[in-house]
């Protein structure tokens, strides 16, 4: 019996039981502070040395270099070591889904990974730990080594576009797919939001698994409102030995 392809798409909820809080929720931090969102928005980034000095402050305390994966980044995991064919789709930039065992080449990063910084002049890249290091010792704003340009997490900023690549493949395996589960995602973010519907025009069964209503609950074949840490491992075991995992 051939097992059904599983997509999981991971937003910000499945990551908040590892202590990083999520930005759109009710204690969302945009909510909290909106001048925060111009800290992760390119051209307020490159044009103001102030936000970037700000910005490396808030890497340097915001704790996701030192999360844990939680029990629900281990559940997917656990479900590919089964056999199951199981890819990620992540809105994420915590690396958590490959730091709780999914191969890495399993795990598509729709807007970068903050565990590594990039040179915005000669694209150069560096473990984030490296331009902290320089943060930690006094360097308010660090330039890149080698050509002096603006550094800044491998994430996608505000008014950056995705990786078309990473995206490409994102929908390639999204249009395969035979369950999607789409978990801890607010489904308001373009393009990413998009992928739940595509799933389900292409005839996978839809699974949302979030706390506040999505606006494709309505062409959900599953709608679960339980906490993540315990509702998604729950529901991948029964996937597991649905398909004989």
């Amino acid at each position: 019996m051939t097992r059904p392809l599983v997509a999981v798409l991971s937003g910000a909820g499945i990551s908040t039981d590892s202590g990083i809080p999520d930005y759109r929720g009710p204690n969302g931090v945009w909510r909290k502070d909106p001048e925060a969102e111009k800290l992760v928005t390119y051209e307020y980034y490159m044009g103001d040395p102030e936000i970037r000095r700000r910005a490396w402050q808030l890497r340097r305390r915001n704790g996701t270099l030192v999360a844990e994966p939680n029990a629900a980044h281990l559940a997917v995991a656990e479900l590919e070591r089964t056999g199951v064919p199981v890819r990620v789709i992540t809105q994420n930039v915590d690396g958590l889904h490959q730091l709780a065992g999914m191969p890495a080449r399993k795990v598509l990063e729709l807007h970068g990974t903050a565990r590594t910084l990039v040179c915005t002049e000669c694209h150069d890249r560096a473990p984030m730990e490296a331009a902290l290091a320089r943060v930690e010792a006094g360097e308010e704003d660090p330039a890149c080594l080698k050509c002096g340009g603006i550094l800044k997490s491998a994430t996608v900023m505000f008014g950056e576009r995705l990786d078309p690549v990473v995206l490409g493949e994102a929908l390639a395996i999204t249009k395969a797919c035979q369950v999607f589960i789409a978990v801890g995602t607010s489904l308001q973010v373009q393009p990413a939001a998009g992928l739940a519907g595509i799933a389900a025009d292409h005839g996978a069964r839809l699974i949302i698994v979030n706390a506040e209503p999505t606006p494709y609950d309505d062409r959900a074949d599953e709608v679960v409102r339980e906490p993540i840490g315990t509702a998604l491992p729950e529901l991948l075991r029964r996937l597991g030995d649905d398909s004989g995992g």
